[in-house]
């Protein structure tokens, strides 16, 4: 269990409100050039998000965590948490570019001074995209201890043999953080050990090892399975010590789930938003429909848990960035937040009746969307037992 001394607590400060205004204004302004017609296009097409990915990049919020002595802005993690609500909020969707946020961390905090010297500029111009992240397995899925994915040393080099799926955007990326087993499972004391996080120049091993087929899912999420077949990469593609990967990949995990459940937050304020318009001006038997409280009701509990929610990644942030524990707010600031945000779709779309499975309403697309995040980045049922375990002190439940 996180243990804070309340003394390290005093002279903290939570922001509350529209925080970090001129980046709220001018995300939403970035956002309204791509209206709820260009994402229904996109998936119309199996198409990526380019020109709003371009625009993300050209504005400097996909370098919002990356140091001003990179060429990033600098800005702390609310800041980045902001700008991933605002685009939601508006409608949009991050999730073809939120992962170069949280998987450029690892890089920072474990990277060689070559290395993020190498990369981290380039990312911040928008001359590189790391926005793949190969981890999951089909067998092992969340176990990740248990993944097969082998990076054998032979010389200056590492040979990988395996397959990953679920990876989102590789082939969008230029880059992909990748763990891998580098001593076998049976050969180790604990589990965690022997697994390496490699940085994996995409463009170099595309025909040469490395394979990636599109995996087609029930959102347009560019998701793809990678194919690893005596795949060899520069030794120096390892970050920080062979062997520490699964602890590298932990470190940046507090980071992630702040972020993504801020997009939850944003996802159901769009929700909430659109369905008190709508009940409001809907009118059946000669009344707005939000008079009922069969309508009203859902879409309040939804504004209050989402409030709840919002409160608890606040703090989350401020305890983050003054390099306190946050484990604990993080995990069930992201379950509040993705269970808020689907209460608040489930609502919204029951308001449209109908209308809401037209797809020119966008609230089934959003629907559609906002359904992954109690699932990924990690489960609920996995946070659940992270909080019996690590927080209330009950046996750990697997």
């Amino acid at each position: 269990m996180d243990t804070i001394s309340p003394n390290s607590l005093d002279n903290l400060a939570m922001p509350l409100g529209e925080d970090f205004a001129d980046v709220r204004d001018s995300v939403r302004r970035i956002c309204e050039q791509f209206p709820g017609e260009y994402w229904r296009r996109l998936e119309e097409d199996d198409r990526y998000p380019d020109e709003f990915v371009r625009a993300l990049t050209e504005s400097g919020y996909l370098a919002a965590l990356i140091p001003e002595e990179y060429e990033g802005s600098g800005m702390p993690l609310r800041a980045a948490a902001v700008i991933l609500e605002e685009i939601h909020a508006a409608g949009c969707n991050a999730g073809a570019c939120h992962a170069q946020m949280y998987t450029m961390g690892t890089l920072l905090r474990h990277g060689s001074a070559e290395q993020k010297a190498r990369y981290l500029p380039a990312i911040a111009r928008g001359e590189l995209r790391l926005q793949a992240f190969g981890v999951t397995e089909p067998t092992s899925g969340t176990d990740t201890t248990r993944l097969k994915t082998r990076a054998v040393r032979d010389g200056d080099s590492y040979v990988v043999n395996g397959q990953k799926v679920w990876t989102s955007r590789a082939l969008q990326s230029d880059l992909m953080l990748l763990l891998a087993r580098t001593t076998p499972y049976d050969e180790v004391g604990k589990k965690s050990e022997g697994l390496s996080v490699f940085l994996v120049d995409i463009r170099e091993a595309l025909g040469k090892g490395m394979e990636i087929r599109p995996l087609k899912a029930m959102i347009n999420h560019n998701t793809t399975e990678v194919f690893f077949d005596n795949l060899r990469i520069p030794a120096d593609s390892l970050i920080g010590e062979e062997g520490k990967g699964f602890r590298y990949i932990l470190d940046g995990m507090n980071a992630e789930r702040i972020l993504v459940a801020s997009e939850a937050i944003g996802d159901a304020r769009w929700f909430i938003r659109t369905a008190a318009a709508y009940a409001s001006e809907r009118r059946v038997f000669d009344r707005p429909i939000g008079q009922n409280q069969g309508i009203q009701f859902p879409i309040a509990r939804a504004y209050a848990e989402t409030q709840a929610a919002d409160l608890l990644l606040r703090k989350a942030a401020t305890l983050f960035q003054a390099g306190l524990p946050c484990g604990d707010e993080a995990n069930m600031g992201k379950m509040l937040a993705s269970e808020a945000s689907w209460h608040a779709a489930e609502a919204c779309l029951q308001t449209h009746g109908g209308f809401g499975f037209a797809r020119e309403y966008d609230v089934e697309r959003k629907w559609r969307e906002t359904r992954l995040l109690q699932i990924a980045p990690i489960s609920t049922n996995l946070i659940l037992s992270y909080i019996g375990q690590h927080i209330l002190g009950m046996p750990r439940s697997f």
